[in-house]
């Protein structure tokens, strides 16, 4: 497999003073001699004007020659060079690909959408121009490629999978390097250099994000509420044992568990405790 190989051209600007010396003599020929094989001249600064080639900053040109590749201009500038070479012009600016949200499943099989946004320049001009048909077409559909192999190997989140270290949705600076790892091994073929790759959207599928949304929400209520019994019983605690040292009440164990309950109950429940006069005994 060939490489890239950079061609040295000739200045335009000495090859435009060439041609204009032509195309002056050609003319002042025909006006004093009157020779009709002056117009010879004209053919010869048409042919050689094909060969004048403009190389702005960040582009490159490939040549190539009857089927041969020849080399590709990377300096930018005004050059000349052979009015046969076939020559075809490549952006060597950085360029943007956001991805439209793809629907995927990921490693424990729920729908997922998902995006990436990549950044990504032409670095061998043969391997893009030679190895590949299409190679701006070809790092699209190698991205979305990857980004679905990736979301294979990981799990949205760990509620199914607990074992699971890394997700899609927590481990982002891994997931983000392995995708860009990916990436560039499927478009090092064509030539491309990966700047940036990054996941820029990820979300559950329509069709479950509504269940998994309802999950998510009885998993937060859950915790907190183990941390507000765990909190509750503390408290309960802490109040039996300073009514003991201080030997304000004297408990038996009925009075000791009502007032366990009452306190639960206040301390545990969603609204305000509202407060009741008690007319009878102290344990009711």
């Amino acid at each position: 497999m060939k490489n890239e190989k950079v061609f040295k051209a000739i200045s335009g600007y000495l090859m435009l003073l060439l041609v204009l010396l032509i195309l002056a003599s050609t003319i002042i020929g025909l006006i004093m001699y009157e020779n009709p094989w002056f117009i010879i001249g004209f053919v010869i600064f048409t042919f050689l004007c094909i060969g004048f080639v403009i190389v702005s900053p960040n582009e490159s040109s490939v040549l190539v020659l009857f089927g041969e590749y020849k080399g590709t201009i990377k300096d930018n500038g005004f050059f000349w060079t052979n009015p046969f070479f076939l020559k075809k012009k490549f952006s060597l600016r950085a360029r943007n690909f956001d991805s439209n949200p793809i629907k995927v499943n990921d490693k424990v099989g729920n729908p997922i959408k998902i995006g990436v946004v990549l950044v990504w320049k032409v670095e061998e001009t043969y391997k893009a121009a030679f190895e590949v048909d299409e190679f701006e077409h070809f790092v699209v559909v190698q991205s979305e490629a990857a980004l679905r192999k990736l979301a294979g190997k990981y799990p949205y989140d760990n509620f199914e999978d607990e074992e699971a270290e890394t997700t899609l949705r927590s481990g982002v600076e891994e997931v983000n390097h392995e995708l860009e790892k990916e990436i560039r091994e499927r478009l090092e073929i064509a030539g491309i250099h990966v700047i940036e790759a990054r996941i820029n959207y990820i979300a559950y599928a329509e069709e479950i994000a509504s269940a998994m949304l309802r999950r998510q929400q009885a998993t937060a209520v859950v915790a907190a509420r183990s941390k507000i019994v765990e909190g509750a019983v503390g408290m309960v605690e802490m109040a039996l044992d300073q009514l003991a040292k201080k030997e304000i009440i004297q408990f038996d164990q009925e009075a000791k568990a009502a007032m366990v309950s009452n306190l639960m109950v206040v301390l545990c429940s969603d609204e305000s405790a509202r407060p009741v006069i008690n007319a009878g005994t102290l344990n009711h």
